[in-house]
């Protein structure tokens, strides 16, 4: 079977041209009716995956006789998830894998929750192999998520036990005496790692997953930390076992003189962590590891002030999906009026931030403070978003275009930036003078001439000219300014490149 890529790198241009008809927000139901029935399979692919259906398009897509036009329309991110639904007792399993797998969206969106529903059903009748993924995982709404331990359907039940830790011990011992087998047989798995007797029993001898897993997550035996300390079966086995929650008191204080700066790294983040430890971390000859403790939750603001650290600024300032246990208001807050640049960072990550802390830390000196609290919160000013896009060139740039309050007013001021990424913002400007347009449809940069090709104000000639450019032919016919019979006359064409 080809592979997306493969299927569009194959369209040739009037091909192309059509998808971009198929995608062109004013192209008529009977437009897209027509090209659904008899386009070729590219154009098929951008119409049922990229884009919102009207409900009559939904409806022929769900019966199209093609495999492949229904699994596009299964991992469609812009439509109702209860449409994509519709699709669960497809008959192909290419169809229903693809539904399982969900929309392939660019970080960090995540895709819209299937209906409960429709994931019962999934997990009640699908193959394992097909639900495996975090695709799927994804699909679930934050309300089943919490209620998968107490479903009445058992399958749905074994999904529960995967939150054991955070799990009530009622809950727990419920599913350890539920009545179905392989609910029981889960849960004492999930039991086990909390038990070191299994877990010894269980390690590996040799380097694999397995073995990572359970020195970094599990409960740990005395036996298992003292063999990695004297042999272990990888040099870097020591730093794994120092985030393990369930390392002892004494090993803790041996490892925060480790000879390996990534091990005193770590040990230095652990809330376990004394004060005559934190004293001597907070000297450490490694500035990482002199970074790390200097955050640790017990220190004084006084304490954190003394420690010679440098905050990195050749990081991701990314967006962070909410945690499902928000933070407590009030470490938030000590976070936000913190000198320390790095909790002022993780505080502006809280897309629950209160207005007066937003505004504080829109100002604030920190680069990544601004860009997280833009990238972060839903209310973060127009004037904090476009100066961030401006300053930040980091990961997730482009994503702080999508945040609700992003300004699309003034942008025609930075068609001559030497920035292409921001010279493309032009784009979201509806009052971008036609000549702008059309100059930058000439620009240097691909990424600049695509996004100034869809503009509206694009004058007629040139739009019309676009129509036989290898490169943005799909983009021009996409443009909106196309009025519903031109699309129509363009759609009825022979595919033979004459438009």
């Amino acid at each position: 079977m080809q592979t997306p890529d493969q299927i569009w790198n194959d369209a040739d241009l009037p091909t192309r041209r059509l998808a971009g008809l198929a995608l062109n927000p004013s192209a008529p139901q009977d437009v897209l009716l027509r090209l659904l029935a008899d386009g070729p399979l590219a154009v098929r692919m951008v119409l049922c995956r990229d884009r919102i259906l009207p409900d009559a398009v939904v409806d022929a897509v769900i019966e199209h006789p093609d495999t492949y036009t229904r699994s596009f329309f299964a991992r469609n991110p812009h439509v109702d998830p209860a449409q994509r639904a519709r699709l669960i007792d497809d008959p192909e399993w290419f169809v229903r894998a693809h539904l399982a797998e969900g929309p392939r969206m660019p970080s960090p969106a995540r895709p819209k929750p299937l209906p409960d529903e429709a994931i019962v059903h999934m997990i009640s009748t699908y193959e394992d192999e097909n639900m495996g993924s975090l695709g799927f995982y994804q699909q679930i709404s934050t309300g089943l998520r919490r209620s998968l331990h107490t479903h009445p359907v058992a399958k749905v039940r074994c999904w529960g036990v995967g939150r054991w830790s955070g799990l009530s011990a009622d809950a727990r011992a419920a599913l350890l005496a539920d009545p179905d087998a392989d609910v029981r047989e889960r849960a004492q798995r999930h039991e086990r790692y909390e038990d070191p007797a299994c877990m010894e029993r269980e390690l590996p001898a040799r380097p694999c997953h397995g073995r990572t897993d359970i020195l970094l997550n599990r409960a740990l035996s005395r036996a298992v930390v003292d063999g990695v300390l004297t042999a272990p079966a990888r040099e870097d086995e020591r730093a794994t076992i120092a985030a393990n929650p369930s390392l002892p008191t004494d090993v803790v204080v041996l490892l925060a003189a480790d000879p390996d700066p990534e091990v005193r790294r770590r040990i230095a983040s652990r809330a376990d962590l004394g004060p005559d430890e934190r004293r001597g971390l907070a000297v450490d000859p490694d500035p990482k590891v002199r970074l790390a403790v200097s955050v640790h939750p017990e220190l004084s603001e006084k304490e954190r002030a003394a420690i010679d650290y440098e905050v990195p600024m050749d990081c991701g300032f990314t967006f962070r999906h909410a945690p499902e246990v928000p933070p407590a208001p009030e470490a938030v807050r000590r976070d936000a009026l913190s000198a320390h640049p790095l909790l002022r960072r993780k505080a502006a990550g809280d897309h629950s931030l209160p207005p007066d802390l937003v505004a504080r830390l829109a100002a604030d000196e920190d680069l990544g403070v601004r860009v997280l609290l833009a990238q972060n919160h839903p209310h973060a000013p127009a004037p904090l978003l476009l100066r961030s896009f401006l300053e930040y060139t980091g990961r997730e740039r482009a994503h702080l275009t999508t945040r609700p309050n992003f300004p699309t007013t003034g942008l025609a001021a930075f068609a001559d930036h030497e920035d292409p990424e921001v010279r493309a913002l032009v784009a979201l400007d509806p009052e971008t003078g036609p000549a702008t347009v059309e100059r930058l449809t000439r620009d240097p940069d691909p990424a600049v001439r695509a996004a100034l090709a869809r503009h509206p104000n694009l004058p007629p000639p040139r739009l019309a000219e676009l129509l036989d450019d290898e490169e943005l032919a799909h983009v021009a016919a996409a443009n909106p300014a196309w009025d519903a019979d031109t699309i129509r006359r363009l759609a009825a064409a022979p595919l033979d490149g004459r438009t």
